[in-house]
């Protein structure tokens, strides 16, 4: 059963300007492990982040550090919650969380089902 659906899209220039206008902005945003990644795709994982918190109806207590996007070895990408991010989702039920990512002609974009499994 679908519980929640969120799709963000961010324009990958004006995302690096505010990266470049306020530095401390990563920090806040990013986990170490995605800092050092390029603007295109910082811009898709702040767009997942913000697709997370749409699918999840309420981001009261979020904290941008307890949503991860993480590759496996096939570089299918998923988001590890923890914090109240991952007690939202159990509140809701979701026990599966589907993540799609792109960024193409200086968009990123990312789509986020919440599901119940059966």
């Amino acid at each position: 059963m679908i519980l929640g659906i969120g799709v963000d899209v961010v324009d990958i220039a004006r995302f690096g300007r505010s990266l470049e206008r306020t530095p401390p902005l990563r920090d806040r945003i990013f986990a170490p492990s995605e800092r050092g990644l390029p603007l295109s795709s910082l811009a898709a994982r702040f767009a997942a982040k913000e697709a997370l918190i749409k699918a999840a109806g309420d981001s009261t207590g979020f904290s941008w550090q307890d949503m991860v996007v993480t590759s496996d070895a096939d570089r299918r990408p998923s988001l590890r919650v923890t914090g109240r991010v991952a007690e939202r989702l159990a509140e809701m039920g979701a026990t599966v969380t589907h993540l799609s990512m792109s960024h193409d002609a200086g968009i990123a974009s990312a789509f986020v089902v919440l599901e119940a499994a059966s």
